[in-house]
């Protein structure tokens, strides 16, 4: 059971969890993002909007990782490939590890994963 006294443990990036439609985003910017998608989505230029879309990367039918997209998205011109975005902050998209999975996930899924 968790306690309820205890404090929410701090964000090492120093982000604001921010709560938009009912959602619990991890920062302001990704809230924000989702916000601008939702009306592009209303608006007609973007359909099935898609969040916390997991990518898993398996070798010989074992599980390696789970990446997680932070949005992913049809534009209106339907040219049959998805965007598929991430807000990330300047010192994430510089962790070699992150860097590492992001381009992992791209050769495998042959995508290209846009940061926000």
């Amino acid at each position: 059971m968790k306690n309820p006294f205890k404090l929410p443990k701090k964000n090492k990036f120093n982000a604001r969890k921010t709560l938009v439609d009912g959602i619990l985003f991890d920062s302001a910017k990704e809230a924000g993002r989702y916000k601008e998608l939702k009306l592009l989505e209303r608006a007609g230029h973007i359909k099935h909007l898609a969040l916390q879309v997991p990518f898993i990367f398996e070798i010989d039918n074992k599980k390696m990782f789970t990446y997680y997209a932070d949005f992913k998205y049809m534009p209106k011109n339907y040219n049959f490939f998805p965007v598929v975005e991430d807000v990330k902050s300047e010192i994430t998209r510089k962790l070699p590890v992150y860097r590492l999975k992001k381009k992992i996930i791209e050769a495998y899924y042959n995508i290209t994963i846009s940061e926000i």
